[in-house]
């Protein structure tokens, strides 16, 4: 799979060199996509190809000049496209230039940094699917589906799996980048009925890897079931402000929410985050440690990033101590910072934001039976559908769909959905008090940015309990 881009690659060398002939800095990203769903529901079974990330093959070139950063897209090359692709960038940057009035002296872009380095790596998989095939995995989505069936108070039931493969090469006239990554997510998703209630209930599954992915989900399936039911003696919760214990997928969704956006230095260079006015001081508490990176395997990581920068591992809270954000090439170039490897285009025919990838809360001591036992009346958090943050204001608020109520230190049984956690995102994180062992990440869904542009990303982290405005 991919070997277009091997057949191109050495034209696509040459091009780097023709272009860097004309100007200080040139990259070209090329890349080649596989994408592929399965599901199954009460209307039948489905296959579908391709998917938010756009065009399978395509390419974009990057120059720099006096004046700034060009950039020029396009989904068919070969050598002989050479001239043709260079021409047609020296008349776009010209023409831009005289678009300006002249008045206007452009601010220069510092060029990217361009140390030698070399990787050419694969991500792994046990099982990839396109050797299972379609038949053998619609079979294992649709007996998914019917064992949910199974259970009476059961109204529908249904389940998908997506994988992506991709491969991209970034070329520039010091680096020689090629990755190739495969991931794989899947869902169930129930309803319940009694007499005229209904409710629902969606479960999310992910990895950096292959259709293994589905063991999860068997394995999965019965707490989904029982939490259908559950939400069927489901209550309004009386707004307030409660102590609470969020389970890892409700930490991810914070951290994403409350300070993911917020600090994605593109955001800086616009002046539209609060964060900036706050690097170097205490915004949560000194349980809080949070990253953004590719140190955990998950479905938003890889090598490089779409500007040739190599993933690492950022830390962005240290002990309730804000040290950095994550930051693209061009952003850091303004705000004269190192690049995060977090530039990422929703496909090669959109531009490059700062975006996040796997971010996610350290662990810490405590266990999530501790944490129960420490309150005398609150809420276990569970299973997040949604959320939104206000980066200006650091304002959040989000979607939980259980919260099973604690009185004296125990689970009650009681079950209030859905629920509304709102609150300012220093005075939520600066409430935490305790932190579990281990971290889990989850990455079913995308994140969208710009133009609502989309990408993969994951969040996660431990048990963590704090204090929570819920309505």
């Amino acid at each position: 799979m991919f070997e277009k881009l091997d057949e191109l690659k050495p034209a696509l060398k040459q091009l780097v060199t023709e272009l860097r002939n004309e100007y200080p800095y040139a990259s070209v990203l090329a890349v080649d996509s596989d994408e592929r769903g399965w599901g199954v529901s009460r209307n039948g079974a489905t296959i579908t190809t391709g998917g938010p990330s756009g065009p399978d093959t395509g390419f974009v070139v990057r120059v720099f000049d006096e004046t700034g950063c060009g950039e020029y897209s396009f989904n068919e090359f070969s050598a002989e496209r050479i001239p043709e692709i260079c021409r047609t960038i020296r008349e776009r940057l010209t023409a831009q230039k005289n678009a300006l009035p002249a008045v206007v002296s452009p601010l220069p872009t510092p060029l990217p940094a361009d140390e030698p380095a070399v990787l050419k790596q694969a991500t792994a998989y046990r099982v990839h699917p396109r050797d299972l095939g379609d038949e053998e995995i619609l079979a294992r989505v649709r007996a998914i589906r019917e064992e949910g069936l199974k259970t009476e108070g059961i109204l529908d039931v249904s389940c998908r799996v997506n994988y992506q493969s991709y491969r991209k090469i970034f070329l520039s006239e010091h680096r020689d980048l090629d990755q190739t990554v495969t991931w794989t997510t899947a869902y169930v998703y129930a309803m319940a009925r009694r007499d005229e209630e209904i409710k629902d209930y969606y479960k999310g599954f992910s990895n950096l890897g292959g259709i293994e992915v589905l063991d999860e989900v068997r394995g999965g399936l019965d707490a989904v079931i029982r939490a259908t039911l559950q939400l069927l003696d489901s209550e309004q919760i009386p707004p307030g402000e409660y102590d609470c214990v969020c389970d890892p997928e409700t930490t991810g969704m914070i951290v994403h929410e409350a300070f993911g956006h917020g600090v994605e230095m593109d955001m800086f260079v616009k002046d539209r985050a609060l964060a900036r006015s706050c690097v170097g001081g205490p915004v949560a508490s000194e349980l809080v440690t949070m990253h953004d990176g590719s140190a955990m395997d998950e479905v938003a990581s890889f090598l490089f990033d779409d500007e040739g920068t190599l993933a690492s591992d950022t830390v962005i809270i240290d002990h309730g101590i804000l040290k950095r954000g994550m930051c693209d090439a061009l952003s850091a170039a303004r705000l004269g910072t190192e690049p995060t490897g977090n530039g990422r285009r929703e496909s090669y025919e959109r531009k490059a934001y700062t975006r996040m990838t796997n971010t996610y809360f350290e662990g810490g001591t405590a266990s999530p039976e501790d944490m129960i036992a420490s309150i005398d009346y609150g809420f276990l958090l569970e299973n997040p559908s949604s959320g939104m943050e206000d980066p200006k204001n650091w304002g959040i608020q989000c979607m939980v769909n259980v919260a099973r109520e604690i009185k004296n230190g125990e689970l009650t049984g009681k079950i209030y959905s859905p629920i509304v956690l709102t609150g300012y995102v220093p005075d939520l994180l600066k409430s935490v008090t305790m932190m579990s062992p281990g971290v889990q990440l989850a990455g079913g869904g995308y994140c969208g940015k710009g133009y609502k542009e989309w990408v993969k990303v994951s969040d996660g982290g431990p048990y963590m309990k704090a204090r929570i405005r819920l309505g």
